[in-house]
């Protein structure tokens, strides 16, 4: 049986789930982000906040500075933004500023998420520009990254604290 090709979108959320894995190596949290301009990326960023020890350090800020730098531009109006994630409140705000047209999300964010979840900042009409957003794009990856690495993370801790538990007994 043949495999149907990938769309564009499945293509270039690929490439955002690349950068995503980037930060699971690093034990960030998977947060993945490309930036398209005709068919090609300008901008690759993942999530770095605990490395850096920086709240501005996500995906999308990382990707947009860099897309920006290439287009010469602070508007990036000729291009896709593609996010494992969805987008929280700052970065949502970013995608307003920056005038992107579309929005490409993975999979939602129930508890942050600002672009139809918590809020929907990339369409609210009060704003001067507003964001087509598609979501859903290989959501089946991005949530499956982003469940593995809170499971792991919360078997890590587990594991250290029983580890710190048994070390504090072993002293008295």
């Amino acid at each position: 049986m043949k495999k149907k090709p990938l769309s564009e979108d499945e293509k270039f959320m690929k490439e955002a789930l690349k950068e995503a894995m980037k930060a699971y190596k690093l034990g960030e949290v998977p947060i993945g982000c490309v930036i398209v301009r005709e068919g090609k990326i300008i901008g690759r960023g993942y999530n770095r906040r605990n490395t850096d020890k920086n709240t501005l350090n996500h995906a999308e800020l990382s990707a947009i500075r860099k897309a920006s730098k290439v287009a010469g531009d602070w508007r990036l109006e000729d291009c896709v933004i593609y996010v494992t994630l969805e987008p929280c409140q700052m970065c949502s705000g970013a995608i307003v500023q920056a005038r992107f047209p579309k929005c490409v999300i993975g999979c939602m964010n129930p508890k942050a998420g600002c672009a139809g979840s918590i809020l929907n900042i990339l369409n609210m009409p009060e704003f001067n520009h507003q964001v087509e957003v598609v979501k859903g794009v290989l959501e089946n990856e991005c949530s499956e990254m982003l469940t593995r690495f809170f499971k792991e993370l919360r078997l890590r801790n587990k594991l250290e604290k029983e580890l710190t538990n048994d070390s504090s007994e072993s002293k008295l």
